[in-house]
């Protein structure tokens, strides 16, 4: 069978690879769809620090059971199962309470094990350990279900800030995850949702689908001043930075209403980490920072449900469905922001 690997930053291969066999407490999945993210183009450029070459990449992963190891008990060849990314212990203090997203003994898929760009994968006993295999309600597609996985990030971001009833809400950043929270913070009550994007281009792509209360280019106007214009001079009460930009995290703690919340979702560049920051902002507003790390497995079950009930619809926001032996094409389609989301079907 084919896989695409990475070997190292700026190094990755469409290669013949045996089908893998599932061991004790393993289960082989055939791959139906594996969508992509940012992530796999910093990996596919820049590599990470974790990832032992050579490995198969891709982490946002659905497909069909058809063999299981011994003592895997509840599953059958035939079932449909999306595969959570992040993969905790189960085990450490913060697992325990109920902290998974800050497992520090986090492995993840297409890091630490092959991942989904392949016809055939093995979802490894420490999946199963966690109940991070999930079935896919019958009305899902498997290139729905694929996108369950960066949905379940944005939900354990909106759980921790609490968006609610009336809020209103600035979502920075028009990538797919821009959009699954604009559509998030509806579902959650949120009275308006505000859209920021740098790109012209990005934006009206993605505004014309996630259709929000108003789209604001920040490379025409000034979105500190287009925010307070909007919301009566006020500002929002709910800022998510879903954009690796610092610039735009300063520009949220200005555009904040007092009591505001700031979710700072998008991670910031490893050499450039820190931002100038308003501390007297924070104070004199009482406004409140948070951070959001990646997803639960109960948060992949939860954007299962949003995605079957209708809550948060997710097909449209599926511009490219690709064969595997155009990985390399779907990878760059992320990178120049010529699509929303890119799903490889093997």
């Amino acid at each position: 069978m084919k896989v695409f690997r990475f070997y190292a930053p700026g190094d990755v291969r469409l290669e013949e690879a045996p089908e893998p066999r599932p061991g004790d407490g393993e289960v082989l999945l055939r791959v139906r769809a594996t969508s992509m993210c940012g992530t796999d183009v910093k990996i596919s450029t820049s590599g990470h620090q974790r990832i032992v070459p050579p490995r198969v990449m891709g982490h946002e992963i659905a497909g069909e059971v058809v063999e299981v190891g011994a003592g895997v008990e509840g599953w059958a060849p035939g079932d449909r199962v999306q595969v959570i990314a992040a993969i905790p212990c189960g085990e450490c203090e913060f697992c325990t309470a109920g902290a998974m997203t800050i497992c520090p003994n986090q492995v993840s898929m297409g890091y630490d094990f092959d991942g989904g760009f392949a016809p055939y994968m093995v979802v490894p006993r420490a999946v199963l350990k966690v109940d991070g295999l999930n079935r896919i309600p019958e009305n899902v597609s498997y290139a729905e279900a694929s996108v369950a996985e960066p949905f379940a990030c944005a939900i354990n971001a909106q759980e921790i800030i609490d968006v609610h009833d009336g809020d209103t809400v600035v979502v920075v950043g028009s990538g797919p995850i821009g959009c699954l929270h604009v559509r998030l913070a509806r579902a959650r009550g949120a009275a308006q949702v505000f859209l920021v994007e740098l790109s012209r281009e990005r934006l009206d792509l993605a505004a014309a689908v996630v259709k929000p209360d108003a789209a604001i280019c920040s490379a025409e106007t000034d979105p500190v001043a287009a925010v307070k214009e909007l919301t009566g001079g006020k500002g929002p009460s709910v800022v998510i930075t879903a954009a690796a930009s610092g610039a735009a995290q300063e520009q949220a703690l200005q555009m904040l209403a007092p009591q505001g919340r700031l979710s700072l979702f998008g991670g910031l560049p490893k050499d450039k980490p820190t931002i100038t920051f308003d501390s007297n902002l924070v104070h004199y507003r009482e406004l409140a920072v948070f951070g959001a790390n990646g997803s639960s497995p109960e948060h992949n079950r939860q954007a299962l449900a949003h995605i079957a009930d209708g809550s948060v619809p997710v097909a449209d926001l599926i511009t490219h469905k690709l064969p595997l032996d155009q990985v390399a094409e779907g990878i760059d389609v992320v990178r120049t922001g010529a699509g929303i989301k890119v799903t490889i079907e093997p």
